[in-house]
């Protein structure tokens, strides 16, 4: 998965490429992936080291992915609120 990660996270047009375990779901991969465009994006599934690591799914155990896209506009930070402390 690094060499996957590294690779997206070169690509022209990724802002943020990232994977975390569910820790209430062991084995669940959560992937998040934000793009410049929509053309970005389909160029990225487009690339030699995703369809290598597609490749790779049934030796790593894979077998189900679900995907979902969400489109927003520009992002816009979320204050606290007041009675919320961080020790």
């Amino acid at each position: 998965m690094q060499k996957v990660i590294a690779a997206s996270r070169k690509e022209d047009g990724c802002l943020e490429y990232a994977y975390a375990e569910d820790i209430l779901d062991p084995g669940l991969i959560h992937i998040a992936e934000c793009w410049v465009s929509q053309e970005a994006f389909d160029e990225h599934f487009a690339s030699s080291h995703i369809a290598e690591w597609c490749g790779s799914w049934k030796n790593l155990g894979i077998c189900d992915r679900k995907l979902s896209i969400f489109q927003v506009g520009e992002p816009q930070a979320i204050p606290l609120r007041a009675q919320v402390k961080i020790a």
